[in-house]
């Protein structure tokens, strides 16, 4: 009796440590918008990783040319120069849009450091390679595809970019609608050549599903890589994948720590997770009183269940 009692205890007492963190990531998270906002629309943000402004405004920028381009018919230049710019601001005060980019850039830099500091391939990792060599055809296409689109998500990257037809689909309706308020966008074109199922989101939730133990076996950083680890996380902790790429962010570590119990990852697993992402983290005491589904529960109550 008084084992249990004690295990009861230890229970709560890591169950209120992790609540008041997630509550004080839901806070930061709520700011996020707002923050990223102000930031887009000056040059003084000191206190931000300048890279990931830098990089946020590039993908809005690389947004409004296509939607401008994709203009049916010629204005000139000094329109084209006029309405870009005019459809930045307006993107740029799109929190859903401006999130997402958001996430990019984090899953971006992040992809790097994982490469760098840990040699996790960015593009082939072992599980990727392994789906390849499937004899299942449609495994095997998948991995293919997501092989390509990954290769694809890092030279865009690097070049701060972000096609039109990589968005997800509620973003895509978003920024289009955005878009067709202040130019002649070619919508019906526009929408011809978007494929919600073929880009590269799409691809690595397909391949997460197609993966072992529905898709566990890809909770393994290392061995998943970067894209397809995160994309399995918020699948099965039923996270938004653009939340569960900003959790890797420290002021967010309580919710990446409960996205991984509630994945089911036993403390151990989450630990040598914690190695490759932030080292010098260490998981509460008695964590391993936390089960699965409590972590799932203190999930499902935050206030933040997705981004934008």
């Amino acid at each position: 009796m008084n084992e249990a009692g004690t295990d009861m205890a230890d229970s709560m007492q890591v169950e209120d440590v992790l609540a008041q963190e997630l509550a004080y990531g839901d806070v930061v998270l709520g700011t996020l918008g707002p923050i990223l906002g102000h930031l887009l629309s000056s040059h003084a943000h000191t206190l931000f990783n300048d890279r990931i402004i830098a990089q946020i405004r590039g993908m809005i920028s690389n947004l409004a040319t296509q939607f401008v381009m994709s203009e049916s018919c010629e204005q000139g230049e000094a329109h084209a120069m006029a309405a870009h710019d005019g459809l930045v601001r307006i993107l740029s005060g799109s929190m859903s849009v401006v999130s997402h980019c958001h996430a990019l850039a984090i899953e971006g830099q992040l992809t790097e450091r994982l490469h760098t500091r840990n040699a996790i391939d960015p593009v082939l990792p072992s599980l990727v390679q392994s789906l390849i060599a499937s004899e299942d055809d449609e495994i095997a296409e998948t991995a293919m595809g997501t092989l390509a689109a990954q290769a694809r998500f890092i030279q865009h990257q690097s070049r701060m970019e972000l096609p039109v037809h990589e968005l997800p689909q509620d973003i895509f309706d978003a920024a289009l609608g955005l878009a067709r308020d202040l130019v002649a966008v070619d919508e019906v074109g526009l929408r011809d050549d978007y494929n919600p199922g073929g880009n590269r989101l799409a691809l690595l939730e397909r391949l997460t599903a197609m993966v072992e133990n529905d898709g566990r076996s890809a909770l393994t950083l290392n061995h998943a890589g970067t894209a397809l680890f995160l994309t399995a996380l918020a699948s099965i902790s039923g996270q938004s994948r653009d939340l569960i790429v900003v959790s890797t962010d420290e002021s967010q570590l309580s919710r990446l720590t409960l996205a991984m119990r509630a994945a089911g990852l036993k403390p151990h697993e989450i630990e040598e997770q914690f190695l490759l992402l932030h080292p010098m983290i260490t998981l509460p005491d008695n964590f391993d009183s936390l089960k699965a589904d409590r972590a799932a529960q203190l999930l499902s109550g935050s206030d933040r269940q997705q981004l934008g």
